[in-house]
């Protein structure tokens, strides 16, 4: 059985994909980057390392919202727009993993977005 989290409504939002799903003792979150919503007084930050710390934020939010947390994810996939912010993105990552760090993938995204990093995860469920 697949349980969707947070699954858009038909019409109701712009993307195409639930926040996350949870199946067989895991769960899958969607690529998700730092909020932006300039209109409603939150643009997104401009470093890499602030970008890092809310993507991951609300990674930790929508795992939390399925019964898990950050600490029991296994795998992570990190995408930056620009190479040069590696260093940057990792030197914030890395504090937000302290009891051991998941496996992970990094390639460049070039969505159309202003965004430096965006990241996926998979997780265990919750027990």
């Amino acid at each position: 059985m697949i349980e969707f989290i947070n699954p858009p409504e038909l019409g109701a939002r712009p993307v195409p994909f639930s926040r996350a799903t949870k199946a067989a003792g895991l769960v899958f979150v969607s690529g998700h980057s730092a909020p932006h919503d300039p209109e409603g007084g939150r643009p997104r930050p401009e470093s890499p390392q602030g970008q890092v710390r809310e993507a991951l934020a609300t990674l930790d939010q929508i795992l939390r919202a399925a019964g898990t947390t950050l600490e029991r994810v296994v795998q992570v996939t990190m995408l930056i727009t620009d190479p040069a912010d590696y260093n940057a993105c990792n030197e914030e990552y890395v504090k937000h993993f302290p009891h051991g760090l998941p496996a992970r993938h990094t390639a460049r995204f070039g969505v159309p977005t202003d965004a430096k990093v965006a990241f996926s995860c998979i997780a265990l469920a919750g027990e």
